[in-house]
């Protein structure tokens, strides 16, 4: 049976590196080895994702959505024909619409797969106290704490509007949505625990909805 980590390549502010959902996605699908029943292996995570609300910033790195529906629906394809199971862990919510495409045609032509999210209660939405806290515990040298730069903090929901026609750069001059200056590497032990006991209990359930996300 097959992870596979999906992540993206975007800009993380000032502080984070470029591949930081990458970095959470197969750490979390590494995690959960110990966590879940079976003879489960974990893939080279797919580093490209949908990103396009990020171009206003230099290093992002956008496939689309299409492109990314089709990869992982060809990646699918050719993995089920040796992986009794497949469950895609992904670290981008700019990613979602292309796993319910990719993964709701897997399952109505017959292969098991699903997906399960990265996620936290509570959590801010890009680059802020939840990701910097979580890159703290897992690659605490590479977050530069010299840059650590509040950005804009206003619920996602109010932002939205702008972000649709602007991007992230409409309603943050520094990319960040959240405050990063708060972060802790304890903090991020904590959340990064909640995130692979979340998916674990997803995928020992394994009840795929109609969009294949395992709930």
């Amino acid at each position: 049976m097959l992870m596979v980590p999906v992540g993206s390549t975007e800009q993380h502010g000032p502080h984070l590196p470029l591949d930081t959902d990458t970095r959470i996605a197969a750490a979390v699908a590494h995690a959960l080895l110990d966590h879940v029943d079976g003879d489960w292996v974990v893939a080279p995570p797919v580093c490209y994702g949908a990103s396009g609300e990020h171009e206003g910033f230099p290093g992002t790195v956008s496939i689309g959505t299409p492109a990314l529906r089709s990869l992982l629906l060809e990646y699918g394809r050719s993995a089920s024909s040796w992986a009794s199971r497949l469950v895609f862990v992904n670290g981008h919510g700019g990613n979602i619409e292309a796993l319910v495409a990719a993964v709701s045609l897997l399952r109505e032509e017959g292969r098991d797969a699903g997906w399960v999210p990265c996620t936290a209660a509570g959590a801010d939405a890009h680059a802020g106290h939840t990701e910097t806290s979580v890159l703290l515990h897992i690659s605490p040298g590479d977050v530069a704490a010299g840059y650590l730069t509040p950005g804009n903090t206003a619920p996602l929901a109010e932002l939205m509007p702008a972000m649709r026609s602007g991007g992230i750069a409409a309603v943050s001059e520094v990319g960040v949505l959240g405050d990063p200056t708060t972060a802790t590497a304890a903090e991020g032990e904590r959340i990064f625990a909640e995130m692979v006991n979340g998916s674990a209990g997803r995928i020992r359930r394994w009840e795929p909805g109609r969009n294949g996300l395992l709930t």
